[in-house]
């Protein structure tokens, strides 16, 4: 998916996410787009709906909060697994994606006739620079 075939909310929403340095509420995204005309939560939700659809953006559940992917070109929505790393201290958000870790769980799964819909990691702790 381009980063071109989006519309004017989809694209004001995924820029304010590229050029944060820490994941997002859709509720801070509202406030930093204001200015730009947006008015109401449902607005950057449906933005946000869409761009995860797109694999452009993530959502961090367990902080309730958005992050831009950080390899959209590489068709992130087909991966099986995608795994983040949460800094608690700077909010620091590593993704990566451990094609072992995924492969482990798809066994896991099979083994159980489990079919799962999306696998989502969220490794909290402290990063290195905040350990130092």
């Amino acid at each position: 998916m381009s980063e071109h075939d989006l519309t004017r909310n989809q694209a004001l929403v995924f820029d304010a996410l590229r050029a944060a340095d820490q994941p997002l509420s859709a509720y801070t995204i509202l406030d930093k787009l204001r200015d730009a005309g947006f008015r109401a939560p449902l607005q950057v939700y449906r933005a946000l709906e869409k761009l995860i659809e797109k694999g452009l953006v993530h959502r961090l559940e367990s902080i309730n909060s958005f992050v831009a992917c950080a390899h959209p070109h590489d068709n992130c929505a087909s991966h099986g697994l995608t795994a983040f790393a949460i800094c608690e201290r700077c909010s620091q958000v590593i993704e990566f994606h451990d094609h072992g870790i995924e492969h482990r769980l798809a066994d896991w799964a099979k083994e159980r006739g489990f079919k799962p819909s999306k696998t989502l990691i969220e490794v909290k702790g402290i990063c290195a620079a905040c350990a130092a």
